[in-house]
């Protein structure tokens, strides 16, 4: 089986651990290195990158076209609206999905000074970092993850804002500020590895085994919470979810905010596991009904630069 995969070094570690489990199931694949939409265009913001899935679209199209039988995506890239050819094959246990900060000092965020620059690619982590401390000068941060830290080492920002995940997966031990979900509630699925296949075929089955439950069903909630605000991967919104030990209930934690951190929209409380798709698709409904949807439109029109009068 061929399996595709962007060539960042995060990407390429995904790929490899993947590679490794199914070797392990006696399975032989050949890796395919594929440049994608983001990948291309690190001179703009990621927004500006059109359409959404900018990691991700040209891996679909190849696996559409026959060429590729797996792909391996860090979960938060993949948009909620998938092509039907397509099926998600296996979804690996969830690493940390937190939010950290990365200083050369190891200031946490509350001790960085006032104006301090602060480099972020991501709308939801500019938003609640300006929720957070409104001082701070946010500031955009293209590149891969190897890029974005020799960026802070050069001194072009005071910290950087990572996912936890992927300096876990690089296995690179850093002294972080691990940030708290209640106050950065992290993006749909993050820290999840997701594998794509076609629908109905061998490599399906054979990527099946990979699939952690737990970690499927929190991430299922989590996009089933922001499928009705329609927001896509560039707007500032948050969805996190976790099943309780006892594995009765799931812990959701979903937000919308304004693009300067000032408004939200925000529900956090306990769902039935029983059941719990219709239960988190209710939850969907309310954020829309309590504003969340407007916030969104606000986001795309403040981003595209469209007429306040059309928002």
């Amino acid at each position: 089986m061929i399996l595709g995969t962007r060539g960042s070094a995060l990407a390429l570690a995904q790929a490899d651990l993947v590679t490794n489990m199914l070797q392990e199931h006696g399975h032989e694949l050949e890796r395919e290195i594929i440049k994608t939409s983001g990948d291309v265009f690190t001179d703009r913001p990621l927004h500006e990158v059109a359409g959404v899935g900018a990691f991700v679209r040209e891996l679909d199209d190849r696996m559409i076209e026959g060429e590729v039988d797996i792909a391996v995506h860090s979960m938060k890239d993949l948009p909620t609206i998938r092509p039907p050819e397509l099926a998600i094959a296996a979804v690996l246990k969830r690493d940390s999905p937190y939010d950290v900060l990365l200083t050369m000092d190891g200031s946490t965020l509350d001790e960085l000074p006032d104006g301090a620059i602060i480099g972020t690619t991501s709308m939801r982590r500019r938003a609640q970092l300006l929720r957070f401390r409104p001082d701070l000068n946010v500031q955009d941060l293209r590149g891969n993850i190897n890029t974005r830290i020799k960026k802070l080492e050069d001194g072009l920002y005071d910290g950087i804002l990572l996912a936890e995940a992927g300096l876990q997966r690089m296995g690179w031990e850093m002294d972080v500020h691990r940030l708290p979900p209640e106050a950065f509630c992290p993006s749909a699925n993050q820290g999840t590895i997701v594998v794509v296949t076609r629908a109905g075929e061998e490599a399906e089955a054979a990527c099946s085994v990979l699939n952690h439950e737990i970690s499927r069903i929190e991430t299922e909630v989590e996009r089933i919470l922001i499928t009705d605000v329609e927001g896509g991967c560039v707007v500032p919104i948050g969805s996190f979810a976790r099943v309780t030990e006892d594995g009765d209930e799931i812990h959701v934690l979903v937000e919308v905010l304004s693009l300067d951190g000032s408004n939200e929209v925000r529900i956090d409380e306990m769902i039935p596991m029983k059941n719990y798709r219709e239960h988190a698709a209710s939850i969907g409904r309310l954020l829309v009904e309590m504003g969340g949807k407007q916030l969104v439109r606000d986001a795309v029109c403040q981003l595209s630069g469209c007429d306040d009068d059309l928002s």
